[in-house]
């Protein structure tokens, strides 16, 4: 049977990133999400960081309320990200790592340090109706530790995968597949994210059993050339022809495997 089709999440903090930057109204992100929509994107989503460095609780407000498709809201642990979320009640909540010093994300959630107020955030945010995700590097304790805690969801960081090239970058990429396989059999839904682009989507894309993948700064650099629309429009075609070429890959392996089975009984 062929696999439910891979969705797209645009992350849109770089619009905000221009407009934060000379302090305009301009270019406005909820317009920017509205055109990812029209162009095919699944889901938009939004990081909202202590700094206020892009996207601004007005965003935030404003998508909750225009959407056609569903926000998800990055956003660290902390009591005032909690209670924002407790009032907005995205659809989405995407629990990731901060520190005022990163250009972007660095890595994972730290699940298993932080054990207990990762929990305790997941049931406030999942009795306030949101679906909840942790941010986590592709390692087996974080897999387990974020099922512990009650998240019916994970997004694994790509970030490693796309900073690397050649035998380093096929090792990372075996790692990530064999996290995605271990989550699904945990019951977890699998998304995956950062660092991902034109070049390198298509062979992530092709894991079995991806549920989505968030892209942003690829998408929103490409769109200064091309547009937004159609840059979204271009990125979810390399994802769905990845996970193509991944089912297309896998149906292989199985017809092999078995025709190896049938020589070895009539051996």
């Amino acid at each position: 049977m062929h696999p439910p089709r891979i969705l797209l999440g645009v992350n849109i903090d770089h619009i905000a990133t221009l407009r934060q930057a000379r302090g305009t109204r301009y270019p406005d992100p909820v317009q920017a999400a509205l055109l990812a929509e029209e162009a095919g994107a699944d889901g938009i989503t939004v990081h909202l960081r202590e700094d206020r460095r892009h996207i601004q609780p007005r965003d935030v407000r404003l998508l909750a309320e225009v959407l056609n498709t569903r926000m998800n809201l990055e956003m660290a642990v902390t009591e005032e990200m909690l209670a924002l979320a407790e009032e907005i009640r995205p659809a989405h909540v995407c629990l990731v790592p901060e520190k005022r010093e990163e250009l972007t994300t660095e890595g994972g959630l730290d699940v298993v340090g932080g054990f207990q107020a990762i929990a305790e955030a997941c049931q406030r945010l999942a009795a306030a109706g949101c679906e909840v995700s942790l941010f986590i590097d592709p390692e087996p304790s974080q897999i387990v530790a974020a099922v512990k805690a009650g998240a019916p969801v994970i997004e694994l960081h790509t970030g490693a995968y796309a900073e690397l090239a050649g035998d380093a970058a096929h090792r990372e990429h075996v790692r990530l597949a064999a996290a995605v396989e271990m989550a699904l059999e945990l019951g977890l839904v699998v998304n995956a994210g950062h660092g991902l682009n034109y070049h390198n989507v298509e062979a992530i894309a092709a894991i079995p059993g991806l549920h989505e993948l968030n892209i942003g700064h690829a998408i929103i650099a490409r769109a200064l050339f091309v547009g937004l629309k159609e840059a979204v429009a271009d990125m979810k075609r390399l994802v769905i022809a990845g996970q193509e070429a991944g089912f297309v890959a896998s149906l292989e392996e199985h017809d092999h495997h078995h025709d190896d089975l049938d020589d070895s009984e009539t051996g």
